[in-house]
């Protein structure tokens, strides 16, 4: 790895509309459906916004993404459909199947003109290559990443948006930490990574194409 950080400047985006609610949402004193901005997510209603805010953590990852190297992004609900109508993300009835990373990644390049590979073999030594060499890598994890809690009850399902790499920590944006403690640029040690991360996730290139309307 070298000696040097390299850590990209991702705009960050929370998976609720508004991050600094998002501890109390997770914890159960706030409903999502009492976010006072779920309007800007681009849902119908807030029992809407609330039932995919706790779904569309991929989305928030290619919204950062796109502002990144697009220089914007639409509404999460805007993009959940486009998912949903590539394979990305299959909703059945209460529940929804995803993110597939094939298809997402597929759509990615199609749609936006990114740079996507589904990998569904990561290994940890090769994250650090790709953010060096100018790439985003959503990485799936347990939530508890968050917290760095010192035994998840297994690793998985979940995606932050690896932005940066040091000799010692990866760097991260996630869609669900909290407020002032584990959202923008939060790190965690390359030894304490393991028990979170599941091995797998979707490499993210700038590409050369605009952005689709």
């Amino acid at each position: 790895m070298s000696d040097r950080a390299t850590v990209h400047p991702v705009p960050y985006h929370a998976q609720w509309a508004s991050p600094e609610l998002v501890e109390a949402i997770i914890g159960g004193s706030l409903s999502a459906a009492d976010d006072p901005l779920w309007r800007a997510y681009g849902a119908e209603s807030a029992e809407e916004y609330a039932w995919w805010s706790w779904r569309l953590c991929g989305v928030a990852c290619l919204r950062m993404a796109l502002e990144y190297w697009r220089g914007w992004a639409p509404a999460p609900m805007a993009l959940a459909a486009q998912c949903v109508a590539a394979g990305a993300y299959v909703r059945r009835g209460e529940r929804l199947e995803g993110l597939v990373y094939a298809p997402f990644a597929s759509y990615a390049q199609e749609h936006w003109g990114l740079q996507a590979q589904a990998r569904p073999e990561l290994p940890v030594r090769e994250i650090a290559q790709l953010i060096t060499s100018g790439h985003l890598v959503m990485l799936s994890v347990h939530p508890s990443i968050r917290e760095l809690a010192p035994s998840p009850p297994s690793r998985g399902g979940h995606l932050v948006l690896a932005v940066g790499v040091t000799d010692e920590a990866l760097v991260f944006h996630n869609p669900s930490g909290f407020h002032g403690q584990s959202q923008e640029f939060a790190r965690i040690g390359w030894g304490d990574l393991d028990r979170f991360y599941a091995g797998r996730g979707v490499v993210l290139g700038a590409g050369g194409g605009t952005e689709a309307h």
